[in-house]
């Protein structure tokens, strides 16, 4: 009988942990997923520009980006103003942001001419740093939330920086200083091409992962 009634509160708690999607969304989680959705339309408009390469492509592509971090900031906001902080949500956030802010800015730099093997590998340590320094955040925070206590800064650059790249990859684009003539020009190392150029986002990399760079939390 003893046996019976584990049994039984066990999957009374299976039920317990379970949720509806759609009523677990909250006006911040709206807007997150309008983050998510922006980052996603911008890769999608640079996709369209390899295929039909007209320039207001890349400019929708560059604009999107921005809007995503204008939501990023507004769900957090909202949040606040609210009152309702979730596990839920910030996991969401995390999601949204690694597309926005990760890939995105990576498909644009592959979109515009870093497109050499060493480019490439580049771009996926871009993206793996961030995907790491959003990891890492999740567990640092839910730490310091267990302990009472609230954070106060970031380990590492935090990744919606990565707009400081669009920012530059926009200006070389207006300036007609993309593919074959980005800046720095390209050399082979070990038969595989490599743009200089694309060493911002290895130190964009670098600098999410950082555990000694600390950026204060606003």
């Amino acid at each position: 009988m003893v046996r019976m009634r584990g049994m039984s509160e066990t999957k009374r708690s299976v039920r317990l942990t379970h949720f509806s999607m759609l009523r677990s969304y909250r006006a911040a989680d709206l807007l997150t997923l309008g983050n998510a959705a922006a980052g996603t339309a911008a890769i999608f408009a640079i996709m369209s520009y390899l295929e039909t390469p007209d320039r207001w492509r890349v400019y929708l592509a560059l604009g999107l980006l921005p809007l995503a971090l204008v939501l990023d900031i507004a769900d957090g906001r909202v949040s606040r103003w609210q009152k309702q902080h979730s596990l839920f949500g910030a996991e969401l956030d995390s999601l949204a942001d690694i597309v926005s802010f990760g890939a995105a800015p990576a498909a644009l730099a592959y979109a515009l001419g870093m497109r050499g093997g060493w480019d490439v590998a580049i771009l996926l340590f871009f993206v793996a740093c961030g995907v790491s320094r959003l990891a890492r955040y999740n567990v640092s925070a839910a730490e310091i939330a267990a302990a009472g206590e609230k954070v106060k800064y970031f380990e590492g650059t935090p990744i919606p920086s990565s707009l400081f790249l669009i920012l530059i990859l926009g200006a070389c684009f207006h300036w007609y200083r993309v593919g074959e003539a980005l800046p720095l020009g390209a050399v082979r190392i070990a038969g595989l091409e490599w743009h200089p150029f694309s060493s911002m986002y290895l130190l964009s990399g670098a600098a999410m992962i950082s555990k000694t760079l600390r950026i204060p939390k606003l």
